[in-house]
């Protein structure tokens, strides 16, 4: 069953809320929110403006209609249009009403005047005695009030129900618009937050499985390959590398204890002899020797698993520079020629005349030199090492390859393990540690070891990346 399955819904409900990704999710649903908010009120403004403006316009315009006839005929021409204007049905949506001096209706299709409520633009809005058409209560009627200078009063008016019931969609449409969009966009983040919250606590779970049981547990891929199952993949990754680096850790202390044990008991026996017995001068001086001898095999030990470790932190990295593998391994070549010699050995140095890589020198040079070292350990009496720098696929390249018995393809990824020794070199000088030594020189520059068959022999390539 999958961890993310164990875990309870109230549980995860619980921790999806009470998220760091829910709060910030909710944040960003507000601050939309607000945003779209006032969107579609500029939107709703916009629109109900345009409307009344076109019906103030129509207003404005009867206005100076009828300002104009009462200039030209008077009070007695202003009522007479009124009038032609009340039997026109093309006028059945307008509102008139004349006053006097006295409040005295004079003429128009309304009974008082009204109580209105006077908007910023000057005119007035008001719910009409008269049936709306639509039906469903009283029209609201907006108008506007001209003054004459004979004290007469006129107000002129539009029935604008239809226009303020279509501004009422829109507010509920804007209104309806806004708490959708609330709704779906916090469904969505309880959704997504559940979503990363679940994921986060299978990672969680596994974590929490590891620390009691061991290395063993893994997270669980979904095969969605997203960015969560990548994080899943990377962390899987790390928990192999750990493992790998726990088992190399075991195995090194089981060899260091192996390897020390043999010295030390030898330096024991000598020195408990050396107590027990007569003094000589000849045996004591040997003895001391011997072990001396001892000693400086375990300080050599020592002081190579110091090396690599140091190597392996990586912290030679800022005296990276351009080097020259040709010129490095030509001082190598040039250093065990005379061991060669004595084994009757060719060694030879083939390829470029230049072949450029970034890295450490001195680091470059002890990694080939091992491997050089390992070649005339382990080759053919009276054989050949060849030594070869090239540019191989664009890649800087140094091989080193031998005629002798090579190694069993099955042993090629464990010899670079510390202190491993195949069951041929248990009786030759050494300690397992030269082969790691170059495998953390690898790791350090970024480079390719690879072994393969020479037919006869081994070869050894190590392949560096172009330099910057």
């Amino acid at each position: 069953m999958p961890l993310a399955d164990m875990i309870p819904a109230k549980t995860l409900l619980a921790k999806t809320l009470a998220s760091t990704t829910f709060r910030l999710a909710l944040i960003a649903i507000g601050t939309f929110g607000v945003i779209t908010a006032a969107i579609f009120a500029y939107v709703y403004l916009s629109t109900t403006s345009y409307v009344r403006s076109r019906s103030d316009r129509e207003i404005l315009t009867e206005v100076a209609s009828l300002k104009d006839a009462y200039e030209r005929s008077g009070r007695e021409g202003l009522v007479g249009l009124l009038g032609a204007h009340l039997a026109d049905k093309s006028f059945a949506d307008h509102v008139y009403l004349l006053l006097d001096q006295q409040q005295r209706v004079l003429a128009g299709n309304l009974r008082q005047w009204p109580q209105a409520t006077t908007t910023a633009a000057g005119f007035i809005e008001f719910r009409g005695a008269k049936t709306a058409p639509a039906g469903g209560g009283q029209p609201l009627l907006r108008a506007v009030v001209q003054t004459f200078p004979s004290g007469d009063r006129l107000l002129v008016g539009l029935d604008i129900s239809d226009l303020d019931n279509f501004a009422g969609a829109i507010k509920l449409a804007v209104i309806s618009g806004v708490v959708l969009i609330f709704a779906l966009a916090a469904m969505a983040s309880v959704l997504v937050t559940r979503r990363t919250v679940g994921r986060i606590e299978q990672i969680n779970a596994t974590s929490r499985a590891i620390m009691a049981s061991g290395l063993d547990q893994r997270i669980p891929l979904r095969g969605s390959n997203d960015e969560w199952d990548r994080v899943a993949e990377n962390l899987n990754q790390m928990l192999d590398r750990i493992q790998t680096l726990m088992g190399e850790v075991k195995q090194v202390s089981d060899n260091v204890a192996h390897d020390l044990r043999t010295p030390l008991t030898r330096m024991r026996g000598r020195l408990e002899k050396a107590y027990l017995g007569a003094r000589a001068a000849e045996s004591d001086q040997a003895l001391i020797g011997d072990t001396i001898a001892d000693l400086d095999a375990v300080l050599r030990i020592f002081a190579s698993i110091v090396r690599i470790a140091h190597i392996e932190t990586q912290a030679r990295k800022g005296g990276f520079h351009c080097v020259n593998l040709v010129e490095i391994a030509g001082e190598v070549v040039e250093l065990y020629d005379a061991a060669a010699e004595q084994d009757g050995t060719r060694l030879v140095l083939t390829g470029e005349r230049e072949v450029m890589v970034t890295g450490d020198r001195d680091l470059i040079f002890d990694a080939i030199s091992n491997l050089v070292d390992n070649a005339l350990k382990h080759g053919r009496a009276g054989g050949k090492v060849i030594v070869a720098c090239e540019i191989v696929a664009g890649q800087p390249e140094v091989s080193i390859a031998d005629d002798g018995p090579g190694i069993p393809s099955c042993e090629h990824e464990h010899v670079f393990k510390r202190f491993y020794r195949l069951e041929q070199s248990r009786y030759t000088p050494g300690n397992g540690l030269g082969l790691s030594l170059v495998a953390a020189v690898a790791r350090l520059h970024g480079a390719q070891i690879e072994m393969c068959d020479n037919a006869p022999g081994l070869k050894v390539k190590f392949s560096f990346a172009p330099p910057a």
